[in-house]
Order: C-alpha cells, then structure tokens, then sequence
C-alpha cells in the first residue's frame, strides 16, 4: 500500500470526520484492499471484500461525512484497521 493509499485511510478514521476526501481516492484504497467494485444503478457503487458487502453513493468529488462513516463502518467489519497500515 503506497503512501497515498494509507493517508485516505487514516483520513476516513479521523475525529472529527473529514469533509474533503475525494470518492476517486476511497475507491482506489478499497481496490488496493482486495474489493471488488462494480456500478449499480443510480449513481451507486457495489463494494464486496471478502464476502462483505456495501453500497455507497458515488460522490462526483468529496464524499458526504454520512458516506465518510458509512465506508469507516464497511472497513471496521472487513477487520481493516488504520493501524496496520502507519503513514
């Protein structure tokens, strides 16, 4: 995981939840995690790692803190912790 890769995921971590992590940078982390990604219907993301699942919304540019959290929650589950990866 390169540098870039583990700062979107120490972002997505921080408190207080970020207002400016970009959905390109999320999905080139999730994709650098293992996932599969494959586009729904109405501007939504399918995300499965493993045999855990989400959908997210796909933001044009930042990611809502509500889908900050959403994808957090999505990592907590897949057993991903920040801190196996330090920047």
């Amino acid at each position: 995981m390169n540098h870039r890769h583990r700062k979107v995921l120490h972002a997505l971590f921080d408190h207080p939840i970020s207002a400016n992590i970009e959905f390109k940078d999320v999905e080139s982390l999730l994709k650098e995690l293992g996932a599969e990604i494959d586009t729904k219907a109405g501007n939504r993301v399918g995300v499965k790692i493993g045999n855990r699942a989400a959908t997210f919304h796909h933001a044009q540019h930042d990611l809502h803190k509500d889908e900050v959290v959403k994808v957090k929650h999505f990592l907590v589950d897949c057993g991903i912790d920040p801190s196996q990866f330090p920047v």
